[in-house]
């Protein structure tokens, strides 16, 4: 209270107490009183000399000679003055206040005079109360008699049976008198007085039947012959209604234990209904936080069962979908968006029947209850970079939740971080909730005086999932300061001021012993298992009968393609505003392909200064760093996108929403963003080096192995709990990409455990890298503008001029190595292995050509075994191969002879110097080096009983081993599946996506988390 109001508060005294007779002893009396509990005892005199002061009549020049004096106009004028100037600076409640202090005063002799009523009616005027309400205070005052006390807004407390007059009772035997508790409506504010002669505490305080008291949050009275009558129990008779919804939600031997084995809840019981607001403390590590998860439905209790009207919370889910709402302690703000925007897409998300403006008139309503509607505009911010206050973030947070109004509500430690001015606004705002019947659950930690008295049972946890107490909170400190045996026990709050010390009742739980020098030691007095023991003898839980009908449901979620637009819209705006975040995502991409194609835009005749891109040795590598940097950005922009998301996705669960929708918007909008990225990069890096027509090929390419990235980003998103661990993860899964890519180390190179000389290494057939790398190479040597028009003719050359030059030859050797073994006197083991080998080799070969060239057939591989084979086999092979040698030659000439008109029908058309420009734009001598494999020494291997080409792999079509056969070679220029042959491009294109739907899969059924889920509870049940 204000200095100026008391002082305006002492002259109303004065002015009142001075009508009929002048002031009474009991009048001076209360105010000395009144001035005690409001200030030090030096500044008592003060004021109570301002109340002398005004309450001197001055008419009567001290010959007051008993006569009634009637209120003169001056002091009617300057009541009026002192209310209307107090008026202005006071607020509902603290009107409310002044007016009972009013009444109180004229209450203290019971003198209520027509003159005083005046006054303090012509106050009420002033004050803007209403007439109904003025009447109630006035009868509540001064009224002993029940029958004129008949308002909806009084209650009754007494030994009498509830006789129908009453519209409030409660039953107390035994007790004398009445106890009269007033409720003023519209500031929320309960009073009470009491009219016997008996002992009755409020609060552990001794009530006088001359003081009316205010009877704040959380308080109790305690009556001679009967149980406390608590703050919650007031308030639901005033609060019932018919039409609030009904909940039971029980809880009966709750227990949790950790992975690790330890114990977190043991042998939790609660019972309560709706309309109440129930605290839960304890030490830090007692369990709070998992008991919060357990009652939520979050985590699964290793016993027990929790009920809400009779439904199995835990195994029957579906039943109470949208019931159960969570507020966990940190924010579950989008912080690029607005207040305002961040309300609006929940309330999307809840209300599917709602126009956008009904949506819009809800949101700014829930801001305006809030006080939060001026600040709608305003991004939400970091905690580090604040737009809003914490107070504001913890409302704003609130209401995602209060928008849609869950009958159960969980809050995590809400005023944490917070001043006290705004853990007292949040802290009422859940307690308005209440009042219209919902029960809410808080987790609380070291709450002042007025916010523990909030609470309408209090829930306390012992290290160790211990249960100390459950029960009123005022109580909780006469209950822990009685166990411990103090002085004053029966005393809950100061006598002098009414607050109460919450950290008290940790002081006796956690108090340890003291040895003989004083000090304390690390042994606590009492230990949390005899702390339960007390709690299981003298702790009763109420009972609460299950209520049989469905609880109330909130859920009115939209379709699954509504919610997909709206976490696309919703996530689409929370990136565009963050100005950092599109700046660098859209310029980051042409300013490193700008860096890297500027590095390698190599020159090979610098006095010319022109640059030929066939000369150009860079483009393979620019190829696979292209690849590289397609993956990185693909991961880079995705690796945080669900982590990040997390919290407000455990709060979302309570809405049952679909999971595919929010995963599908997440892959539209980074598929988006890497399409622009590749598309800025191929485009900058490609004319720079000169990448002539082939823009869409790099692009597609590029933005496939970018959006597996982004799958594959999102997996580690969603299965990490550590933002640190998801990217030191990114190297481990970027690096086989490179080394499996088939760029730094050739496929045929590798280790030969995992190598193949005819094949890629099947490892590497999991890698995108591979694809990629290998369509683009094969793409820009056969399918660039220069090379397409020969690409035919010179594949039939390359194969024959092979066939003829190296496979028939080694043919004829090996043939030769098995004729000799026949004439040779002494044959080892080893020359009898060796020949049966070349034997077999020859049969596989020589079948296959059988099958290539069809008018050449050698009709005796059945001769080709170690029993049948003779010098006739080997004489008639011999002629075979010449015949088969002869052939190829002959194609060979065929093809180079036309290959030769080809050329120089182009020379003679287009000129020989636009020839040589022609391919010097669109042929690269270093990949054409690469996919020919022109440095390679071997030419032709032997593997078992197969040859295999080991040069020119871009002229080899592979040969399936069966229908549904894809692999082949490295560089090979066409694919083959299920009797088909593709374009490498496009089918390796096409590996790669299927690669990411799969990578979809594991990500919508989050196989990755969960296995490591199972694998760790292996571990654990194995130990």
């Amino acid at each position: 209270m204000s200095e100026e109001i008391l002082k305006a508060l002492m002259q109303l005294f004065g002015l009142i107490a001075k009508q009929d007779d002048g002031v009474q002893e009991s009048e001076i009396e209360f105010v000395k009183n009144f001035l005690t509990q409001q200030l030090t005892s030096e500044a008592v005199d003060e004021y109570f000399a301002l109340f002398q002061r005004h309450s001197k009549d001055k008419r009567s020049n001290g010959n007051n000679d008993g006569k009634v004096q009637l209120t003169s106009m001056k002091d009617s004028v300057r009541i009026i003055g002192i209310c209307k100037k107090i008026n202005k600076q006071l607020n509902k409640e603290q009107k409310v206040v002044v007016l009972v202090r009013m009444y109180e005063l004229v209450n203290a002799d019971r003198k209520f005079t027509d003159q005083r009523m005046a006054i303090i009616n012509t106050a009420a005027d002033v004050f803007k109360f209403s007439a109904d309400e003025k009447k109630s205070i006035e009868a509540f005052v001064v009224s002993d008699d029940l029958k004129k006390l008949d308002y909806e807004n009084v209650l009754a407390i007494n030994s009498e049976e509830n006789d129908g007059e009453h519209r409030e009772h409660i039953q107390a035997q035994k007790l004398h008198g009445n106890i009269l508790i007033l409720r003023v409506k519209s500031a929320d504010l309960y009073f009470l007085r009491y009219t016997g002669d008996q002992d009755v505490f409020l609060n552990g305080l001794l009530l006088s039947n001359r003081r009316i008291y205010l009877f704040p949050k959380g308080s109790f009275l305690k009556l001679p012959a009967r149980a406390p009558i608590y703050y919650t129990d007031v308030v639901s008779r005033f609060m019932t209604d018919a039409s609030t919804p009904k909940i039971s939600y029980v809880v009966e031997n709750l227990g949790f234990q950790f992975k690790n084995g330890g114990i977190g809840l043991r042998d939790v019981n609660l019972a309560e209904e709706h309309g109440r607001l129930v605290g839960i403390m304890g030490a830090s590590g007692a369990g709070k936080t998992t008991l919060l998860n357990v009652l939520s439905g979050t985590e699964n209790p290793s016993a027990g069962e929790v009920r809400i009207n009779g439904i199995n919370l835990h195994q029957e889910r579906e039943k109470i979908e949208g019931v159960i709402g969570l507020i966990p302690q940190d924010d579950l703000l989008i912080e690029e968006l607005t207040v305002f925007e961040n309300l609006y897409y929940n309330a999307k998300l809840c209300f599917k029947d709602k126009n956008e403006e009904e949506l819009t008139q809800l949101v700014n309503d829930t801001l305006q209850s809030l006080g939060l509607f001026e600040r709608r505009n305003l991004k939400v911010g970091s905690p580090l970079n604040k737009m809003i206050s914490g107070g504001q973030r913890k409302r704003l947070n609130i209401a995602l939740e209060l928008i849609r109004e869950p009958s159960i509500l969980f809050v995590d430690e809400p005023t944490s971080g917070l001043s006290s001015r705004d853990s007292e606004n949040v802290m009422n705002l859940l307690r308005e909730l209440t009042l219209k019947g919902k029960l809410i659950f808080v987790v609380i930690h070291q709450p002042s005086s007025d916010i523990y008295k909030m609470f309408d049972k209090m829930f306390i946890l012992d290290t160790g999932g211990y249960p100390v107490y459950y029960g009123n909170p005022s109580e909780s400190l006469i209950y822990f300061k009685r166990l411990d045996a103090q002085i004053n026990s029966e005393q809950g709050e100061c006598p002098q001021c009414g607050n109460l010390n919450p950290e008290l009742v940790f002081n006796i739980i956690d108090a340890n012993v003291i040895d003989e020098y004083g000090n304390y030691t690390n042994k606590r007095k009492t230990s949390p298992k005899e702390w339960n023991e007390h709690y299981v003898n003298n702790i009763e839980i109420p009972k609460v009968k299950d209520v049989e009908t469905a609880p109330p449901r909130s859920l009115n979620i939209p379709a699954w393609i509504n919610q997909f637009k709206i976490y696309t819209l919703r996530d689409f705006f929370s990136k565009i505003s963050n100005t950092q975040y599109i700046l660098l995502n859209i310029l980051e991409a042409p300013i490193l392909g700008l860096i890297l194609s500027f590095l390698i835009r190599y020159i090979v005749n610098p006095d010319s200064n022109v640059y030929i891109f066939r000369d150009n040795e860079n483009i393979p590598p620019y190829i696979f760093m292209g690849i590289v940097v397609a993956l990185f950005f693909g991961l880079i922009v995705s690796a945080e996108e669900i982590f990040k998301d997390a919290k407000i996705l455990k709060r979302e669960a309570f809405l049952n929403l679909s999971r595919s929708s929010y995963l599908v918007s997440k892959v539209l909008i980074l598929f988006t963003i890497s399409a622009i990225q590749m598309g800025l990069f191929v485009g900058v890096a490609n004319t720079v080096l000169g990448i002539k027509d082939m823009y869409l090929e790099f692009w597609l390419a590029l933005f496939s192995v970018s959006a597996f990235a982004n799958i594959l980003g999102l997996i580690l998103s969603a299965s990490f709990n550590s933002i640190v661990t998801i990217y030191i993860l990114i190297p481990l899964v970027m690096i086989p990409q490179m080394v499996l890519g088939g760029a730094m180390f050739t496929f045929d190179k590798l280790n030969r455990d995992i190598s193949s000389a005819d094949k890629v290494p099947f490892i590497a057939e999991f890698m995108p890298s591979r694809w990629i790398y290998e369509g683009l190479m094969v793409d820009q040597y056969k399918n660039n503008k220069f090379r397409k028009v020969f690409f035919d003719v010179e594949q039939e050359e390359s194969s024959t001029d092979f066939k003829v030059v190296f496979y028939i030859q080694e043919l004829q050797d090996i043939l030769d190595n098995c004729n000799k073994y026949l004439s040779k006197a002494d044959k080892t083991e080893d020359d009898k292995e060796s020949f049966i080998n070349d034997l077999a080799l020859l049969k596989n070969e020589v079948n296959k050509e059988n099958n290539r060239v069809k008018d050449i057939n050698f009709s005796s591989l059945d001769k080709l075994e170690a029993d049948s084979f003779n010098s006739s086999v080997y004489s008639e092979l011999n002629t075979y191969l010449e015949e088969l040698k002869e052939s190829y030659s002959n194609r060979f000439v065929a093809a180079s002879n036309k290959k030769e008109k080809m050329i120089n029908y182009a020379m003679s058309t287009y000129g020989r110097d636009k020839f040589n420009a022609l391919k010097d734009k669109y042929v690269n001598e270093s990949i054409s080096d690469i996919v020919c494999k022109v440095f390679e020494k071997n030419k032709i291997l032997r593997e078992g009983d197969k040859l295999i080409q080991n040069v020119d792999p871009i002229y080899l079509l592979p040969e399936p081993s069966f229908a549904l056969d894809f692999r082949s070679h490295f560089f090979a220029p066409k694919k083959h599946f299920a009797g088909n042959y593709f374009e490498t491009l496009w089918f390796n294109i096409s590996m790669v996506w299927l690669f990411t739907i799969l990578l979809y899969i594991v990500l919508y059924y989050d196989l990755l988390r969960k296995s490591f889920k199972a694998f760790s509870e292996f571990k654990y049940l194995k130990k």
